[in-house]
């Protein structure tokens, strides 16, 4: 997975399209098993899908389903051998940015949210659930002494304190792109001071569950408008839900609040359940020869009479 960090561009109303291939190659025929693909996005107050293609190569049967978050998931099963599997998925999402400054995200939490450490309802509490509940070991909390740093005092406000650990993840780790599948554990992104956006995402959910705040994990695309040709790539990223404000996006490879130049695709608890596509095939391990991933996020022209931002 490839992810990028970008310049922060104020806009307010696009419309985008995305193209993500990934090429699997073979030295000689295998039969591919179901694959699973992750890549619809779902229609929401700051993003609606305008047209959505799944292409596959050779051509497979696609069965629909949604998962226990509500994301839109097909399983691709495929009928004889090939030494090439091509699967591409094209949308094309009009995207409102949230160009909303941070004083009036703080205006909109709950006033006895507005100050960290504070407890959710139970009733907030009972749906977050595992969404509360650090994935991995930290005997020695580290995460949370690491969090705590960022504390200027007892009550700190709730916005600000994320904001700053948003910004010190960004400012004091260096981004670096790994082909490798899998994430970095938490503590090792703490003590390397560097990882993908992936790992970044996982470390700042880790630290906001350690200090008692719901976080989830958002998979997608990222929009990078400085980038030749409007190239984006996948990316990851972290939502902290606070009362009354909802779920607040944090991008801590970027540093920025708020959904802006982020098109979300999945919703999870945990980085596991978020690749886009997953699967397995029957053959030979040494057929594998490799896969190559290709995306594209282009900003197209808005109708006419419409005005961009």
């Amino acid at each position: 997975m490839r992810c990028s960090r970008m310049t922060d561009v104020p806009r307010r109303r696009e419309i985008l399209a995305v193209s993500h291939s990934t090429t699997y190659r073979y030295a000689s025929p295998v039969q591919p098993g179901p694959h699973r693909l992750m890549l619809r996005p779902r229609d929401s107050h700051d993003l609606r899908l305008l047209s959505a293609s799944i292409t596959l190569s050779p051509p497979a049967v696609l069965h629909w389903f949604e998962d226990v978050f509500g994301n839109s998931i097909a399983t691709a099963e495929f009928g004889g051998e090939v030494t090439e599997l091509v699967l591409r998925s094209d949308l094309v999402v009009e995207r409102f940015g949230t160009d909303e400054p941070a004083p009036d995200i703080a205006a909109r939490i709950a006033p006895e949210a507005a100050s960290w450490p504070f407890t959710y309802s139970a009733d907030d509490a009972a749906d977050l659930g595992a969404m509360m509940s650090p994935q991995y070991l930290d005997a020695e909390g580290r995460l949370l002494d690491w969090a705590r740093g960022f504390v200027a005092g007892n009550p700190t406000p709730t916005l600000g304190l994320l904001q700053d650990i948003n910004l010190g993840i960004q400012r004091g780790f260096t981004y670096r792109a790994r082909e490798e599948a899998g994430t970095q554990t938490p503590l090792e992104t703490l003590d390397a001071r560097s990882g993908t956006c992936r790992d970044f995402a996982v470390l700042m959910i880790e630290m906001c569950r350690a200090m008692g705040l719901g976080a989830r994990l958002i998979s997608g695309y990222l929009h990078a408008p400085g980038s030749a040709n409007g190239a984006g790539s996948t990316h990851a990223w972290c939502e902290v839900y606070l009362p009354r404000a909802g779920w607040v996006a944090f991008d801590p490879t970027n540093g920025i609040t708020g959904g802006r130049d982020l098109i979300r695709v999945a919703t999870v608890r945990d980085i596991r359940q978020a690749a886009p596509i997953s699967g397995s095939f029957i053959g030979r391990g040494s057929a594998f020869i490799g896969m190559e991933v290709n995306v594209s996020v282009t900003r197209l022209a808005l109708p006419p009479g419409d005005a961009a931002a």
